[in-house]
């Protein structure tokens, strides 16, 4: 994540209140994601499968390039070689204990307006929904972050001048729609993890006092709308609400809940496919803010997040979401060429392995 997109999501979290809430039911056995710097391929997973296996996690965020990072624009840019290679490679990593795996699509590189003909997006989207579901993931992670295309922000649109808000919110709304279809057609009843889900663009309007149409990711909820109209069978779609990568304290997770549940419904255009079918996951940065603060494998109390703290935020986040939490991290790599180099404190890895070894 670019470090201005960084800052500008890290301070709408701050409109998220820290009202309490009574705990509410949750999986006692959420699953945990690694999604970071050390994000693999399916070669990689393929050679590491026992180190990864030996982490604490369920599962993993990985890539397939160059659909990866080309997915949502004006070209194709996978074929059935690509699929045949990914998807030989994940079915020969004996992995055991990681079996919650998404494969990752961005909403980049963002060239191509609501208007256009969308044929590639939708043949980039079913072809990675194919590779997850061939290759035994539980679906896509979709962020949704414009790091290079500003595909939800009505004010950067190409035809804005002669375009309403209303007109461009139907259009992404029926393309959402495409999307999930093409996304179903690849893999029936899959998962679809948002980094983000309706709970952005409701913050970002400050619950609502800022229309949808002045703020940067106000076609988001429109869009999703779309993805919710064609959802069948049992896909489901997860707000992974990143916004909570810096939450310390159980008032924060409980107050989010709400957030997702209640509130965030003023802008949702079909409740009650939203009801049945969104859950809430967390993502908690374990070495969040370390470019101002640093981060110390022995000096643990210069961290944003003590081991203290990081177990009460990682106990809360559990208990609190529909499923998943999802770890984050930049300076801490699980594998890979700078697992040795950046080794994770074990007082933050006992916080995180709170299951015996399989």
């Amino acid at each position: 994540m670019p470090q201005s997109s960084r800052r500008r999501l890290k301070a709408v979290a701050v409109v998220v209140g820290l009202g309490s809430l009574a705990a509410c039911a949750a999986p006692p056995e959420s699953k945990l994601i690694e999604f970071g710097w050390d994000e693999p391929d399916p070669a990689f997973m393929r050679a590491n499968a026992a180190a990864m296996d030996a982490t604490p996690f369920d599962g993993c965020v990985f890539h397939v390039h160059p659909l990866t990072w080309g997915a949502f624009g004006t070209k194709p840019v996978g074929d059935d070689a690509l699929a045949e290679s990914a998807v030989r490679d994940l079915r020969a990593a004996p992995l055991r204990r990681l079996r919650e795996n998404f494969l990752r699509v961005n909403a980049t590189p963002g060239d191509v307006d609501w208007f256009d003909d969308m044929g590639a997006v939708r043949t980039n989207m079913r072809l990675a929904a194919r590779i997850a579901r061939a290759g035994g993931a539980r679906g896509l992670l979709f962020d949704v972050e414009q790091y290079q295309g500003r595909l939800f922000d009505y004010n950067r649109q190409r035809d804005r001048k002669t375009r309403s808000w209303s007109d461009y919110a139907a259009q992404a709304r029926r393309r959402g729609r495409d999307v999930m279809d093409a996304l179903q057609d690849g893999y029936p009843d899959l998962v679809v993890f948002l980094t983000f889900g309706h709970s952005l663009p409701f913050v970002l309007s400050r619950k609502g006092e800022v229309p949808l149409a002045e703020t940067e990711y106000g076609l988001l909820a429109p869009f999703l709308d779309g993805l919710l109209d064609q959802a069948r069978g049992r896909t489901r779609i997860v707000d992974g609400f990143e916004l909570s990568y810096g939450y310390e304290h159980a008032p924060h997770f409980d107050e989010a809940r709400r957030l997702v549940r209640e509130e965030t419904l003023a802008i949702v255009g079909n409740r009650p496919a939203y009801h049945r079918r969104v859950e809430l996951a967390f993502g908690l940065w374990m070495d969040y803010d370390w470019r101002r603060r640093g981060w110390s494998a022995t000096d643990t109390a210069r961290n944003h997040f003590t081991p203290e703290e990081w177990q009460g935020a990682v106990e809360r986040a559990r208990l609190v979401s529909d499923g998943y939490v999802w770890i984050y991290g930049e300076q801490v790599r699980w594998w890979g060429a700078d697992a040795a180099r950046l080794p994770v404190p074990d007082a933050y890895m006992r916080v995180l392995d709170l299951r015996p070894p399989q």
